[in-house]
């Protein structure tokens, strides 16, 4: 469980550092599609570094970058390919990293997929607190968006917008009776503290249909009730239900703040979007970089304060 010591408090001071761990750590968990064990770990980075994946199951393999340019399928996630080695199932992961403001880390895995966990970026945020965090001597980088830049698919559209600080606005339009349609819409007002409390747990959802389909094509074999929300042709099956009444609206929210982690930097700007998926969110990100005059890179001195909120990593523990 994460518990907050001090939880108003924010930073005292305004000059804000890029962020690592302060020592590897690992975990074991389940491969979504190969039903399969999955190892992870994590490795703490010098400044500048980025957050990179590497496939410790292939030798001699090559450090992947997390670039949205190097999204190369987004079949149900986030799948990163290069020199023709792939990380899917990304953006849990990239999302906790978001959340708490790592700027520097090594992801070794041993598969071709992130661990599912419980289908929710919970497990990857106790993961990262139990390893613990250092403050680098370099300025934590920033994208700043300076002029809006909207991506549309039929009637699916994503936009990102100038904002003093970072919010997140999603809208979903399911038609089944699973889907209350007063919960189908949801913000978040982004700070370490929100992520957590609001976001971090919203589970991914499925239908039953779906996966009976997918594990006849071998796929999501590791999926289970376990590690997603699974909706037959009325009712959620899970027994203990919903933790949040828009918990499914959440999770999409969740998994932007993944995709949109792609662009390399936290983002200051306002994300827009209905029924978008990871590959509108994906489309959104590289529409961005296209064009210098639709953001730039900022930081901010002892002169400045960031308008987003990261709590101090101090402030910040694991409770049993």
């Amino acid at each position: 469980m994460v518990h907050y010591v001090n939880c108003n408090k924010i930073c005292e001071k305004t000059a804000m550092n890029q962020r690592t761990i302060k020592t590897a750590i690992a975990v074991t968990g389940t491969g979504l599609h190969s039903g399969q064990p999955v190892d992870l770990e994590f490795h703490p980075q010098p400044v500048d570094t980025g957050i990179v994946f590497e496939r410790s199951d292939i030798v001699g393999s090559e450090p992947i970058p997390a670039s949205a340019f190097l999204v190369q399928d987004t079949m149900m996630s986030s799948n990163l390919v290069f020199g023709g080695t792939r990380v899917g199932t990304v953006e849990h992961l990239l999302s906790a990293i978001a959340g708490l403001g790592v700027d520097n880390l090594l992801v070794r895995v041993s598969a071709s997929e992130i661990p599912i966990m419980d289908g929710s970026a919970a497990p990857f945020v106790a993961l990262l607190l139990d390893a613990g965090f250092c403050e680098q001597e370099a300025a934590k980088k920033f994208i700043k968006i300076i002029r809006p830049v909207r991506v549309k698919l039929e009637d699916k559209w994503a936009e990102l917008r100038p904002y003093e600080g970072y919010e997140l606005n999603f809208e979903i339009d399911f038609d089944h009776p699973a889907f209350d349609k007063n919960f189908q819409h949801a913000q978040l007002q982004f700070s370490t503290q929100n992520f957590i409390e609001q976001l971090s747990t919203a589970r991914t959802f499925g239908f039953l249909r779906d996966i009976e389909a997918l594990r006849q094509n071998n796929l999501a074999l590791g999926g289970s009730m376990e590690n997603a929300i699974v909706i037959d042709d009325a009712n959620i099956l899970n027994a203990e239900g919903l933790r949040f009444n828009d918990e499914f609206v959440r999770h999409k929210i969740l998994d932007a703040l993944g995709d949109l982690h792609l662009i390399g930097y936290p983002i200051l700007g306002r994300f827009n979007a209905y029924k978008s998926g990871h590959a509108l969110n994906n489309l959104l990100v590289r529409e961005i970089l296209s064009d210098e005059d639709n953001f730039e890179i900022v930081t901010f001195d002892d002169n400045v304060t960031c308008p987003i909120e990261y709590l101090p990593l101090s402030d910040l523990v694991i409770e049993g």
